[in-house]
């Protein structure tokens, strides 16, 4: 019998092929002795075929057929990796510190990443940002987590336990391993939050090019969607008590537009114990939405503060009045109640617009895009009737925000409408 030198399959589950093709990963650039160590797994896979194929053939091809094939579609996001390493490049302790898992709490992992979207920092999967952690998408997750040293996609999952589709919160991670180019075609993205109740859009935070970024994404990913999985960070903790018992202000830095964190849903179900149910329309969800600041502003303003400490932001008087109860509640709205502005309209959705679509959602748009200083495209209207001046006009607000490509296709999607109207 003779053999020769083949790659492991892909699509095999069995612990042997996945630790080869994560040996094969870990040892790039390791030199002649990863070569070696290579073929050394290419001929065991072999072994193993054709002892399959002496004994019948069908355990092994069971095995090969129960396990999920990722999708050929090239990846969207181009996201080389680099390798495991410590704190600014340099040599880990070691290669996966599994041990070492630093507590943290969701409300810190989605604030970390927001500074990363907020700064834009530069894609890159051989430089370092200024907190030490490589400019990737392995790395912002792990910066993102907390870890102290930059992993890989493949190193990550050994941080995390495995959940399912529907226990996803934020701070949780989908993490898709490339099994024929494990350094740069694979992608790890940070999930922020569901989009729609159907739970078929997501808000990705997500390291690439060309920089941070946060965006509403088709579950699971745009490509290798089936490839995706999703992981939750072993060191998750619920937030500190106070030692009076009661929970510390998170900071001014957990509110605000483009926060969402488990503070934002605690402050929404407070406001709504004191009287502010009315300007909730869905929710309180862990997304800030100007629904939190009108009623921090109605609860403020109770209180009998005026000018900023009644801006709809809360501080640690405002936080601590509605953690013990403190002051008075908001009072019912007096008169007849005038209906909620547009900029708390939720997205209506994709169906809306578009070629032959009339309705006033459209309306309601183009007037919003025209307070905003995108109407130039308009020769008359806006109007309930879609038409490429409409289409227009939302691409140059979307270009307007720095996005390119399908993210600047002019038609208005939930992240394009909640900053539109925000």
């Amino acid at each position: 019998m003779e053999f020769s030198d083949v790659e492991p399959d892909e699509s095999c589950a069995c612990g042997g092929c996945t630790a080869r093709r994560r040996a094969r990963y870990l040892a790039v650039r390791s030199g002649h002795g990863a070569t070696v160590r290579a073929r050394g797994a290419q001929r065991a896979a072999v072994l193993l075929a054709a002892v399959g194929s002496v004994l019948g053939g069908g355990a092994v091809a069971s095995i090969a057929a129960a396990a999920p094939r990722a999708d050929s579609t090239p990846q969207t996001a181009d996201t080389p990796q680099g390798q495991v390493a410590g704190p600014f490049g340099e040599p880990p302790v070691s290669r996966r510190a599994v041990t070492a898992q630093p507590a943290t709490t969701r409300a810190e992992i989605m604030r970390r990443a927001q500074a990363w979207v907020d700064q834009k920092v530069p894609y890159s999967m051989t430089k370092y940002w200024s907190d030490g952690y490589r400019q990737d998408c392995s790395g912002f997750v792990s910066m993102a987590w907390g870890l102290g040293s930059s992993q890989t996609t493949w190193t990550l999952p050994d941080f995390a336990d495995r959940i399912s589709k529907d226990d996803l919160q934020p701070g949780d991670v989908l993490i898709y391993n490339n099994a024929n180019d494990p350094q740069g075609g694979s992608h790890a993205v940070l999930f922020g939050g569901w989009v729609d109740a159907a739970h078929t859009k997501y808000t990705a935070l997500e390291q690439t090019r060309p920089g941070t970024t946060e965006r509403s994404t088709p579950y699971a990913y745009w490509s290798n969607s089936s490839g995706y999985q999703p992981y939750r960070y072993k060191g998750l903790t619920a937030p500190l008590p106070a030692p009076d018992g009661s929970d510390a202000f998170p900071g001014a830095d957990a509110f605000g537009p483009g926060k969402v964190n488990d503070y934002v849903t605690r402050l929404g179900k407070m406001l709504v114990e004191r009287g502010g149910a009315r300007f909730y329309r869905e929710g309180p969800s862990p997304d800030w939405g100007d629904a939190d600041r009108r009623a921090t502003e109605a609860f403020q303003l109770a209180q009998g503060w005026r000018g900023a400490e009644a801006d709809g932001y809360p501080g640690k008087d405002t936080w601590d009045y509605l953690v013990h109860h403190k002051g008075k509640d908001i009072p019912p709205a007096t008169g007849t109640p005038s209906p909620p502005p547009a900029l708390t309209s939720p997205f209506p959705g994709t169906d809306r617009f578009g070629p032959g679509k009339v309705n006033d959602y459209v309306t309601q748009l183009g007037r919003q895009l025209v307070k905003k200083g995108f109407g130039s495209h308009y020769r008359e209207g806006p109007g309930p009737a879609w038409s490429e001046a409409d289409r227009r006009n939302v691409e140059a607000f979307q270009r307007a925000q720095g996005w390119t490509g399908s993210e600047a296709d002019g038609y208005p999607g939930p992240h394009t409408w909640k900053l539109l109207f925000s």
